[in-house]
């Protein structure tokens, strides 16, 4: 009875150590999130999830997400290291903060106790959107969520920074110099115009007399003259 108990017991322990060497080899993570989450190519539902590197010799960053029971696999995602300089013994995830009725977008996942974690790459598009909503740079790559780990390994890296926002240059200031103005000389006003005096007038003293003087002379001319040419 004892050796069967011992021998339990040792099963046991060896079982639990290949468990903890096989979780420290693909870094299987379980994690809940509260609220929904972004990742390359999907977003997540608030719930629960098994992060775990793909069993490859060959490539170990490219990070896959499964259901907790891990019969279905919602993403397969291409990561870079990223390095920290004290390692936890939780789990670490940092999110790029995003707009409040926006799901947070994930951007780097640290296995306890490890100094280098997986930097996820999102697609150039997502990743270019990204970079602006968070002004942080993002790694990217010209690659799609359907594409299969073997084709992930062989996309080109890229950071996306930020657009730079626009500044205006400043110039130096200087102190203002004011000339003074010259003053105002006031034109003269003009000269009154000269009075004329009106012309006096004459006293009135002539009269119609000599007219009719001169009239009646000629009348009585002209009856001689007239008598004559009848006489004749």
């Amino acid at each position: 009875m004892f050796k069967r108990t011992l021998t339990m017991f040792f099963c046991t322990l060896l079982f639990s150590a290949i468990s903890a060497r096989a979780d420290d080899w693909n870094k299987k993570t379980t994690m809940t999130f509260s609220q929904p989450v972004e990742l390359p190519g999907v977003v997540l539902p608030a719930g629960t999830y098994v992060f775990k590197l793909l069993d490859s010799r060959s490539d170990r960053h490219i990070v896959q997400v499964f259901n907790k029971d891990e019969t279905k696999i919602y993403a397969t995602i291409l990561a870079l290291p990223n390095y920290r300089l004290t390692p936890t013994e939780d789990t670490v995830v940092r999110f790029a903060e995003r707009p409040r009725n926006a799901p947070d977008a994930v951007k780097a996942w640290f296995f306890p106790g490890d100094n280098f974690g997986q930097e996820f790459v999102y697609p150039k598009f997502r990743a270019m959107d990204l970079a602006e909503e968070t002004k942080e740079p993002v790694l990217a790559a010209a690659i799609t969520p359907e594409e299969r780990p073997a084709e992930l390994m062989k996309a080109p890296i890229e950071a996306v920074e930020p657009p730079k926002e626009a500044t205006v240059a400043e110039e130096a200031w200087a102190e203002p110099v004011f000339t003074p103005e010259p003053p105002v000389v006031e034109a003269p006003p003009p000269a009154p115009a000269p009075v004329v005096p009106p012309a006096p007038e004459l006293p009135a003293t002539a009269s119609d007399l000599p007219l009719i003087a001169l009239l009646g002379g000629i009348s009585l001319g002209l009856a001689g003259m007239m008598r004559l040419i009848s006489r004749s």
